[in-house]
């Protein structure tokens, strides 16, 4: 069973820029270093051998990671989302606390995350909760302190990034 790997267009983007990058400088820059070092001979004592094989087996790694993200994302563009006050993937949410505290949200992809924007991962427990909520609805949300009751105050679907 496979999970679905919801990205907005701009975290897509990211990731086939990430790609590109280390295919395109990363990859053959390394390789490069590793050619000079093996040409220098005794490779068991050579540290840019050494180092540059590390390098380039975690690059190589860290290609097969980005190639299977983008294989298996599904790009959603909140911008082209019809209109509604329901919250679903794309929606950035304002919500009021028990306090009164109110927190501004993005839902997005896995790979998307960023605290310091707000944007929250749509699998987190915040999103769980919002999901299929509408505005003005009163949701419970669990947290490790309890449950809490948070007011949805808007539901907006533009473009992020």
């Amino acid at each position: 069973m496979e999970i679905k790997n919801y990205i907005t267009p701009a975290g897509h983007q990211r990731i086939k820029d990430e790609l590109l990058h280390l295919l395109d400088v990363e990859r053959p820059a390394v390789v490069r270093t590793v050619t000079w070092a093996a040409s220098n001979g005794d490779r068991s004592e050579n540290a840019d051998y050494q180092y540059g094989k590390k390098r380039l087996r975690e690059i190589d790694r860290r290609i097969y990671f980005l190639t299977k993200r983008l294989e298996d994302a599904v790009v959603v563009d909140p911008e082209t989302r019809e209109e509604t006050d329901q919250v679903f993937f794309g929606a950035t949410v304002t919500y009021a606390d028990e306090d009164g505290q109110e927190t501004s949200i993005a839902i997005v992809g896995v790979d998307e995350v960023d605290m310091d924007k707000g944007h929250v991962s749509w699998i987190s427990p915040i999103a769980k909760a919002l999901i299929k909520a509408r505005e003005g609805d009163t949701v419970k949300l669990r947290t490790p302190t309890g449950v809490q009751e948070i007011d949805i105050l808007s539901v907006t679907y533009q473009k992020l990034g």
